[in-house]
């Protein structure tokens, strides 16, 4: 698999690696058809976190997507959207996310609940494969990038995809604006 903006790691097919995937992650590419323009790369557990990472690796912060869990209320319902933003910026949680959510308050979820809700390892969680009663929330900046680096669902490896494709997967809502610059 040839994702030339990262020739610094080896990149796999996914689908001949589904041991570096989490079960709902593999799931999801399976399911959506992705799974063929998805790559994914074995690391350290302990550069799971971008900052980590990019600087392990040599990546610009434009490389990687941070994939956060928000949540809200509204009528005794809670709402919950996966918002996913290039690394560079920061998700705008009290404004646009909360307005696509239409609540009155916006929160970051603990993490047991988004690793509970997921079935994925925190600092691994991705938008493919979360349940499906979530909203994908997408920057459009994300799906700009020929390829991007997202979590893959397990904190030893990482997902890539081209910005493209991840705009295809069921669900995806791209939004002008849900990040601004960090």
């Amino acid at each position: 698999m040839t994702f030339p903006a990262f020739s610094g790691v080896d990149v796999l097919a996914a689908e001949d690696h589904p041991e570096l995937l989490a079960s709902a992650v593999s799931d999801g590419l399976q399911a959506s058809g992705l799974i063929t323009q998805a790559g994914v790369f074995a690391i350290d557990p302990e550069h799971a976190d971008t900052e980590t990472l990019t600087s392990q690796f040599g990546f610009s912060l434009d490389d990687s997507a941070n994939c956060v869990v928000i949540g809200g209320k509204r009528g005794g319902e809670q709402r919950v959207a996966a918002c996913v933003v290039l690394a560079s910026t920061r998700a705008d949680v009290n404004k646009t996310a909360k307005g696509m959510l239409d609540v009155r308050k916006a929160s970051f979820l603990s993490t047991e609940q988004a690793v509970a809700d997921t079935g994925m390892e925190f600092g691994g969680i991705t938008p493919i494969g979360v349940p499906a009663v979530w909203r994908i929330l997408v920057d459009s900046r994300v799906v700009d990038r020929e390829a991007i680096i997202l979590g893959s669902g397990v904190r030893r490896s990482k997902l890539v995809l081209p910005g493209s494709a991840l705009a295809e997967y069921p669900g995806v809502e791209i939004v002008e604006g849900l990040a601004n610059p960090a």
